[in-house]
């Protein structure tokens, strides 16, 4: 018999899940090498995204970032070579992730605003490439 998922409903939840999707993000081979390559900290990442999705999902102030400047940045050291299939993988695991975990109105949410949000931030990366 397997045992049901629970929902998704608190920080503890949220941390639970940054975790397992950034230890599938950093054994990918497409996204691992740019997320390894930014991230010198992961436990102070993983806060700082907690707070992010804290925030998004649980409408609480914890997150006060802007992460259309850091996605920006990331780009731009990556030498202006992250693309939409780069978010398309990161959408998959995470959908994937949300899946394994949880259960509840809470995963439709984040996915929700997973789909949302990559589109928006692909869009601001490019818009702040150099123009030609």
């Amino acid at each position: 018999m397997t045992k049901a998922k629970p929902a998704l409903t608190n920080r503890e939840d949220i941390y639970l899940l940054v975790t397992s999707f950034y230890k599938k993000i950093r054994t990918n081979p497409d996204l691992g090498p740019i997320f390894n390559a930014i991230i010198e900290d992961w436990e102070s990442h993983f806060v700082v995204l907690t707070d992010f999705w804290e925030s998004q999902l649980l409408v609480r102030r914890t997150y006060l970032g802007n992460p259309i400047e850091v996605h920006q940045k990331v780009d731009a050291t990556m030498n202006h070579s992250i693309t939409s299939a780069h978010f398309g993988l990161w959408l998959n695991l995470w959908f994937e992730t949300l899946d394994e975990l949880f259960t509840g109105d809470l995963v439709w949410v984040a996915k929700n605003r997973a789909q949302k949000m990559s589109t928006m931030l692909f869009l601001k990366i490019y818009e702040s490439r150099p123009k030609e």
